[in-house]
């Protein structure tokens, strides 16, 4: 019985630290004339606080993802999507520019998508504690969000079911040059 306790404690802690991981908005924001350069993660909190930075500074043209470790809420990363598409903003990465998983998605929005020589795009597959993206059936209903995101913003969703073939989720594939060109990542 003591076993049992122990066993329930942990996970309640675990959820617990999950759900609070995923209450703090970890990204910040640094301006510089009409771009908005972001660095963190993205959580459940990020996307009221980017929208309002997006309302404060209404010279931003450009959205410069710099240093993203990816998502904990792919929900906010669609959200401020739809934020810069609708607003009919850029997306740029710099030389220096790292970003990973939900990250990427976040570029996709872009209605002009940029990169530099050197930038590092990471992708791979997504988990959610039943299995790997990549082990549900492409009719399978989780899929459905992902699929419809990338086809709103890329016009195609060949790019997403890359992603899940490229890497598992506790891994990471860098995007080469002829991927990214490939999948129409880039505008220009």
């Amino acid at each position: 019985m003591r076993r049992g306790a122990v066993l329930w404690v942990a996970l309640a802690l675990l959820v617990g630290c999950a759900v609070a991981d995923n209450a703090v908005d970890r990204m910040t924001v640094q301006l510089d004339g009409p771009r908005m350069v972001l660095s963190g993660e993205i959580t459940s909190r990020t996307p009221a606080h980017f929208i309002a930075a997006l309302n404060e500074n209404p010279q931003v043209e450009v959205i410069v993802p710099f240093d993203m470790a990816g998502s904990v809420d792919e929900m906010a990363v669609y959200r401020m999507g739809d934020a810069i598409r609708t607003r009919g903003l850029d997306t740029h990465l710099t030389g220096q520019s790292e970003i990973y998983s939900g990250a990427v998605n976040l570029f996709l929005a872009g209605n002009r998508r940029t990169i530099e020589q050197g930038a590092i795009l990471g992708v791979h597959s997504w988990a959610d504690g039943f299995g790997e993206g990549s082990s549900y059936p492409r009719k399978a209903r989780e899929h459905q969000g992902n699929v419809a995101y990338t086809r709103e913003m890329l016009g195609s969703d060949a790019f997403y079911w890359f992603t899940l073939q490229a890497a598992p989720s506790d891994g990471i594939h860098v995007l080469t040059q002829a991927e990214i060109a490939d999948f129409g990542l880039v505008t220009e």
